[in-house]
Parts: structure tokens; C-alpha cells; sequence
């Protein structure tokens, strides 16, 4: 633990260059005397520290002093972000580069580090795809990927739900999203049949999401472009996912849920859904039952979440709803009827 408070001290003067033993204590929460001795150890390695005393005083590094990662390219440097990701990695194209930026960050920790880092890249997996889904074939994400890091436009026949159900755009791809196993482009430029304007950042009708998945083509151009300055890639997904959300559920169902059953929502519904149902039950009935308000956003895409259900729960409304499923389980009901004895 030592080895890494000693480390964590150099990378706090580098990046604030100056700071008092107390603020280096609250930052480290460790009292003020083991900073002193930290100090101390530092200076004993050969580390050029100076301490001012005062008001305004406090400790710095002489002479530009840095600490550094001998070797390490700036491909290297790019990719460590996605050290924790090694599937992601090599679906952008990354994975050699950053097993090397790898086996450099373990060469420069001292041993104590090196030792820990290895503790746990064994103990700790991250999967991101659901369960009981196989991976998409994303043929074109290592190009999209490479016009992300260099800025070009790329010009791509696209397979979307809505008519036309086939569409070309050029684009300016300002970000990649991997989620629930899934890659996602966030660009600008879109319209069908427009023309991305070289160097160019108006644009109107503002950033939209591509499925890579459902990329058919793709060409990188020669255009380049800029991103719009202050463009935040995780806030514009937050935005995205709840504007998706609302628009995704235009219509509500009131539903009578059975006891217990509420707890139950979460693994049953879309969290949309369970939330919005945790969030408006009303008090139990005289038998127990709560009422609920969820969104939904058609009659058939409701249908398979309250038959998982069961008799556990009986739609108020809408009529239309009520009655396909009461269409639904009289089929049903007709299916598994026991089968008469034959004369």
C-alpha cells in the first residue's frame, strides 16, 4: 500500500503542482505525520521535492520533474481505456496494441503493483453481451472506428425499421457506444442523400445513433470534419436513452397486480416498465390486489409482458389490450383443452 501512496503523491504534484501536506492527506486520507514520512522517502529516492513554508507554501516538483511510462506510444496511450474491455478491444481493431500497452504499464510498476494488477485480471471478468444472445457480425466497425480517431466522414447504405427500410447517408462519426453488447455510432451530417461538408460542424438536425450491426456498407472519405466543441459523447447517450424511452412508450395500461407480484416486476418487465409500476400502485384492495399505470408502447408489444403474468394480473385498460389477451388465453384455453375420450 505504501508503493502505490508514494506513486499516488508524484501524480498529484504533476497534475496540481503544488499542494500542502493537508491537502495531500485528504486526498490520500491518511494523516498529515504520513505524509511528512512520505516525504521524507521520497526525497531519500532521489525524487526532487521542495517544500514552502507559509500560507502559500507547500510541496512541488523541481525542474519539471515527470514521471513517466518509458515506451509507451501514443496508440498505446489512446488504448488504455480500453485495457478492462478485451472484447471491445479487439472488435475495434485494438487488441495487440493494447496487450502491448499492457505488458508496458505491468513492466513500470514496481513489484508490489505488479503483483496486485495480476490479482486481479484474475479475480475480475467483465461479459458485457446479455445472456442467450449470440455476438453481432459488425464487418464494419474496425473501419467506423478508424474514421472516429482521424475525423473523416464515411458515406454507408444503412437498414433501418421505417420506410424506406434502406437508406444513404454521409455521416460524421463523432463516437463509438458499446451497449448491452451492442455497438452503436454516434454521428452528425445525417439525412438521407446529404453531403458531409469538409471541416464543417453545422448541423441541424443534430447527432443521431446507428446500429453498426446494420451498417450494409460503409466507404471512409477524404473529408474531414471537426466535432462540435463541448460535444460530451457519455451525456448525449444519457439524453439519447431516456428521449428513446419516451419515445418508445406512447400509451399507458392500467393493470390489477396480485400479491407480491410487484416484486416480481423487475425480473419480468423492462425497467421502464417495473419502475413505472413501483411508482404508481395504489393501496391494496380488499383482496390484495394493487393497481398499477405502466407505458407501454403498443398493444402487441404488451401483450407477451402481461402473459408472463399469468393469472397474476388482469388489464383494466386499454379495451383493446383486455380483449386481445382475452382473445389470446380463450386460444389458448382451446389448445390445451384435455382431449375428449373417443367412443
Amino acid at each position: 500500500m505504501r508503493a502505490s501512496r508514494l506513486l499516488s503523491i508524484l501524480l498529484l504534484l504533476q497534475t496540481r503542482e503544488r499542494m500542502t501536506a493537508q491537502e495531500l492527506a485528504d486526498a490520500l486520507e491518511v494523516s498529515v505525520r504520513t505524509v511528512y514520512r512520505d516525504m521524507e522517502s521520497l526525497g531519500a529516492a532521489g525524487v526532487p521535492l521542495y517544500g514552502e513554508p507559509g500560507h502559500d507554501g507547500g510541496y512541488r516538483l523541481l525542474g519539471g520533474f515527470r514521471t513517466r511510462l518509458t515506451g509507451l506510444t501514443g496508440d498505446e496511450a489512446d488504448a488504455l481505456f480500453l485495457t478492462g474491455l478485451p472484447a471491445a478491444a479487439a472488435d475495434l481493431g485494438l487488441g495487440a496494441v493494447v496487450t502491448a500497452a499492457q505488458l508496458k504499464l505491468m513492466a513500470a510498476l514496481p513489484a508490489e503493483l505488479r503483483d496486485r494488477a495480476g490479482r486481479i485480471t484474475e479475480r475480475f471478468h467483465l461479459d458485457a453481451p446479455g445472456w442467450y444472445r449470440d455476438g453481432e457480425r459488425t464487418p464494419h466497425l474496425t473501419a467506423v472506428a478508424d474514421a472516429v480517431w482521424h475525423r473523416r466522414a464515411v458515406r454507408m447504405r444503412y437498414l433501418r425499421w421505417a420506410e424506406p427500410h434502406e437508406v444513404s447517408r454521409t455521416v460524421w462519426p463523432y463516437g463509438l457506444v458499446l451497449k448491452a453488447g451492442h455497438w452503436y455510432l454516434v454521428a452528425g451530417g445525417a439525412g438521407a442523400g446529404e453531403r458531409a461538408r469538409a471541416g464543417g460542424t453545422d448541423d441541424p438536425a443534430g447527432p443521431r445513433t446507428y446500429r453498426i450491426a446494420r451498417i450494409v456498407e460503409l466507404h471512409v472519405l477524404d473529408e474531414r470534419f471537426e466535432r462540435p466543441d463541448g460535444f460530451d459523447l457519455a451525456g448525449h447517450w444519457q439524453r439519447y436513452l431516456k428521449s428513446f424511452e419516451t419515445r418508445r412508450h406512447q400509451d399507458e395500461a392500467t393493470v390489477r397486480l396480485a400479491p407480491d407480484t410487484l416484486d416480481r416486476l423487475p425480473h419480468l418487465w423492462n425497467p421502464a416498465m417495473a419502475e413505472a409500476a413501483r411508482r404508481t400502485a395504489a393501496r391494496p384492495d380488499a383482496e390484495g390486489w394493487i393497481r398499477v399505470t405502466v407505458p407501454i408502447e403498443s398493444v402487441a408489444q404488451a401483450l407477451p409482458e402481461l402473459l408472463k403474468l399469468g393469472a397474476d394480473a388482469e388489464v383494466l385498460a386499454p379495451a383493446q389490450l383486455r380483449a386481445q389477451l382475452a382473445r389470446t388465453l380463450a386460444a389458448m384455453a382451446r389448445r390445451y383443452r384435455p382431449e375428449q375420450p373417443r367412443p
